[in-house]
């Protein structure tokens, strides 16, 4: 894959740098916030070649890669400054629910590489561990041990660099701030405080006792209210000493208010939350592992599956252990994997079978993006079998209430991050559980999956000069020659637009008369000022356009004269435009003429002939729903 030509297409098609006021990435896609969505050629970006999908919600336009998206943004990022992306007075038109998304997404997005890092860590050395090759009073394990613990223990200094630029304040400030909650020196005067009973002040206000290692919420609220005081710092600082007095004012005033009010209060947030999962743990263990277990590929899809992972590690942080969302998305991650294996094993067609074999080998190691949309939800009933596997592995996990340790991404690999706790049973049951999520997906996809061609049944024979097609009679669309001439293929259009299909597929006519004529029953929907170029959507919804002469927009009309309106109803051979040949070829330009099928995406197939003579009226392009 060549991605920094892959780069430039992005980049180009989501409306350019000066759209884009935000890009983070995960595992698997690129997350952008637009300044105008519409701006954006979804279409063109889900047809380009290296896109397994674009998807937007939550706030964010998101492009999915695949596991080459590190090098993508990596291309993207040399190609773009977004250091001053967004501007202070950019409209944000986002829903309350989709600011959340958004907000949640891009704090906790960029520090899962750590948190991954640290759970692996963990379940390696739950590992060896279980094997007996080290023990936990070893040095290597202890130094492994707080090398891992690094992440987790200073999580709110990596929350407060990533939530610094979601809320556009100063990154070290917000890291600063996330240093006084970890500091040595407050770690223990609150232990001293604890052992006493007196309270810790500052100018009287007390603080509270409170411990912030691990902690999620106290330091991203801190944040949020330093993104507040650091603009009327920089408004009521005297110009001469901005420099030293803005830091000091936001510095100051920021950590002695989340030291006294905001940090106590997302603590006791934090601990609620902790205590009502509990609750639910104790009432009704099954439920939410089920649901999410059966739900996650729709989470997935959209994105919003991200909310979900704060909850998960302020349950660890708070209880020492998660069962409620790392098991469920274990469920889900699994299935969604099998099903895919399931196609691989199934299919006859060797393009598929490569395909659904390394999508469903990822997906069942933790990351599914490539099989959900690579060949679960292209194919439909492997979905609804994941589905099915995820919530009835969710369900055995959320009965037996399998408690998650370390995090990390959700799957195979990630299992011995359940060692932990009395015994070894959280990691027995987890196992079963991720392998009745396996063996559930796989069984439903092997009973529901059919191979697109055993689902066809009354065919027909679609000739080309080249080859003969069987394909479906009873969804098709023939387009006829709007045009007399040579038909040739795109790729013999000398202009990469058309050449490379960036438009549509389709065909091209090299005219020998100067009249093109409509070549379908349907509607014109556009024709340009100059007269060049001529959209028509047939009964069946295909979108045609049809560019006579490549550069002729320059000619601004000379030498076109059209006969319809847009909105004009047509039929096969009504006359649209007539145009001079000679008199465009005198100007210097190419009279060919590509033929395109612009919504290309929407159907199955397209067959076009190439290489002979047409006239009016024959049939050129078969489209295949």
């Amino acid at each position: 894959m060549d991605y920094k030509q892959l780069a430039k297409t992005i980049l180009e098609l989501v409306g350019g740098e000066s759209n884009i006021s935000g890009l983070t990435h995960c595992a698997t896609r690129l997350r952008f916030n637009l300044k105008d969505e519409k701006k954006a050629n979804t279409a063109q970006l889900k047809n380009t070649k290296g896109i397994m999908g674009v998807v937007s919600n939550g706030g964010q336009y998101q492009i999915i890669i695949g596991s080459d998206v590190g090098s993508v943004y990596k291309e993207i990022m040399e190609l773009v400054d977004l250091d001053g992306a967004t501007s202070s007075d950019e409209k944000d038109n986002k829903k309350p629910l989709a600011k959340v998304i958004d907000t949640v997404s891009g704090i906790f997005t960029p520090i899962l590489p750590a948190i991954t890092a640290a759970g692996m860590m963990k379940a390696v050395l739950a590992i060896l561990v279980a094997c007996k090759v080290i023990t936990p009073d070893a040095q290597s394990y202890q130094v492994i041990n707080f090398m891992a613990d690094a992440a987790f223990y200073f999580l709110p200094i990596l929350l407060a660099s990533s939530a610094a630029k979601k809320f556009k304040c100063n990154p070290y400030l917000a890291m600063m701030l996330g240093g006084m909650l970890l500091h040595p020196n407050f770690v223990s005067m609150v232990n001293a405080a604890k052992e006493s009973g007196e309270a810790i002040r500052v100018f009287g206000l007390p603080i509270a006792t409170a411990s912030y290692a691990s902690s999620v919420l106290p330091i991203i609220l801190g944040v949020w209210f330093m993104s507040y005081v650091e603009p009327i710092a920089d408004r009521i600082s005297p110009k001469a000493i901005k420099f030293f007095s803005k830091p000091l004012i936001t510095a100051l005033v920021t950590g002695i208010i989340t030291l006294v009010v905001i940090g106590p209060i997302g603590y006791i947030v934090s601990d609620k939350i902790g205590m009502g999962i509990k609750t639910l743990e104790s009432y009704c263990s099954w439920l939410v592992p089920t649901i999410l277990g059966g739900l996650t590929p729709l989470l997935v899809m959209t994105g919003t599956h991200y909310g979900l992972i704060p909850i998960g590690i302020n349950n660890r942080m708070t209880m020492g252990y998660d069962t409620i969302i790392y098991p469920g998305m274990l469920a889900s991650n699994v299935a969604q994997g099998a099903a895919s294996l399931a196609v691989a094993f199934k299919t006859k067609d060797e393009e598929i079978k490569q395909l659904a074999s390394s999508a469903g080998i990822t997906g069942v190691c933790g990351i599914t993006e490539p099989a959900l949309y690579g060949i679960n939800l292209r194919f439909k009933t492997p979905l609804y079998a994941s589905m099915i596997g995820g919530a009835v592995g969710g369900l055995f996990l959320g009965i037996f209430r399998v408690a998650n340790f370390a995090g990390g991404s959700p799957g195979v690999l990630t299992l011995p991050s359940y060692i932990g706790g009395d015994g070894m049973s959280n990691f027995v049951y987890a196992c079963i559980g991720a392998a009745i999520s396996i063996v559930v997906a796989f069984v439903a996809c092997l009973i529901l999956y059919k191979d697109p061609k055993q689902e066809e049944t009354n065919t027909t024979v679609v000739v080309t000069d080249k080859k003969k097609v069987e394909v479906h009679t009873g969804e098709m669309s023939t387009i006829c020659a709007p045009l007399m001439g040579e038909a040739v293929p795109l790729k013999a259009v000398n202009d990469p637009t058309f050449a490379e299909e960036i438009m549509g597929k389709g065909m091209a006519i090299i005219p020998t008369v100067g009249q093109l004529v409509s070549p379908v029953k349907g509607t014109v929907t556009m024709i340009f000022d100059t007269k060049h170029a001529i959209a028509v959507t047939d009964e069946n919804g295909v979108e045609l356009l049809m560019h006579i002469g490549l550069d002729t927009v320059k000619l601004g009309g000379k030498y076109f004269r059209t006969h319809v309106s847009a909105g004009d109803k047509v039929e096969v051979g009504t006359p649209i435009v007539d145009f001079d040949i000679e008199g465009i070829k005198s100007e210097g330009y190419d009279v060919i003429t590509p033929v395109l099928i612009t919504n290309t995406d929407d159907f199955t197939n397209i067959f076009a002939i190439d290489d002979r003579l047409v006239k009016l009226g024959d049939e050129i392009i078969k489209v295949l729903k």
